[in-house]
């Protein structure tokens, strides 16, 4: 049997996306949708559990990879959403969702040998604690916060701290948090000390992410490396890249600092370009040497 290094796991999403100027655009999106082509592209071996409705047949396409690596896990509906950026930057956004698709159980996980599994939520109610402490000690853990903070009020998206977070935040080999995500958890508006406590709280490993830096922190070692991204037109899909080349690195054995340092430069040229990452290791480390 195949052998990854990585599985992703979480919700696709069908996406309207609404720029500052009123221009509209439609795409698959969803955080498992922007992490594996970034994971993929370091050279680890993916797979990706996508969980959409069987009929939606584009969400396997996008993902581009070959057939034995992909599974669509079956969802009544697709997520939907749909996106608003009010400024050029795309850091002021309303996001509303119109359908949200079935949690995740346990029993759905591709039984497969790896290294690493990464929840990829979007959604509270995506991955529901009995998956998590299914998936607790087999293998690394990794997840995005953002699927246990933002909630589906009505369609209105709104972000809450998790009440669950100090009995299973210590589960996760690895976390990711946005800054505004990470001052919800914690209570900090300073990026070092909210990754501390974090790290306090349990979690071995965090990543930190701000429009003008990502930073790494494993309770010894702190890591940063600035954005350089010539343009911001490919904003969407930002913290979704980076960890999932920050997570790919280090299941291929990276130390924190190579592994923040390829993923910055990852998320800094994907980020020049609308939609997941398309390039190549080869292209971000040209990149990181430019």
């Amino acid at each position: 049997m195949q052998h990854y290094d990585l599985l992703i796991l979480g919700p696709a999403t069908r996406d309207v996306n609404i720029d500052y100027t009123g221009e509209e655009s439609r795409i698959v999106g969803g955080a498992v949708t922007f992490c594996t082509p970034a994971a993929a592209a370091t050279g680890a071996k993916v797979f990706a559990a996508v969980k959409a409705a069987p009929e939606d047949t584009e969400v396997p396409r996008a993902f581009h990879l070959p057939p034995e690596d992909i599974a669509i896990l079956s969802s009544r509906h697709t997520t939907e959403m749909r996106n608003r950026y009010f400024t050029a930057d795309r850091e002021r956004r309303e996001a509303l969702c119109a359908a949200q698709s079935d949690p995740i159980t346990p029993e759905e996980v591709p039984d497969i040998p790896r290294k690493m599994t990464h929840l990829a939520g979007l959604l509270y109610g995506d991955f529901p604690n009995t998956l998590i402490e299914a998936l607790a000690g087999k293998g690394l853990l990794t997840c995005d916060i953002q699927g246990f903070l933002r909630r589906n009020e009505g369609g209105k998206l709104v972000f809450r701290d998790w009440e669950d977070k100090r009995r299973y935040l210590p589960c996760f080999d690895i976390l990711k948090a946005d800054a505004a995500e990470a001052e919800i958890l914690t209570g900090l508006t300073d990026r070092r000390e909210a990754a501390r406590k974090l790290i306090e709280w349990g979690v071995r490993e965090v990543l930190i992410s701000h429009n003008s830096e990502m930073l790494a922190f494993d309770g010894r070692r702190m890591c940063a490396y600035p954005v350089t991204s010539r343009n911001l037109s490919g904003r969407t899909g930002r913290g979704d890249t980076v960890f999932g080349s920050y997570i790919a690195m280090r299941a291929l054995g990276s130390d924190i600092d190579a592994a923040l340092r390829y993923a910055t430069a990852c998320v800094s040229l994907k980020m020049e370009t609308p939609g997941p990452f398309t390039g190549t290791r080869a292209d971000v480390e040209a990149y990181m040497n430019r």
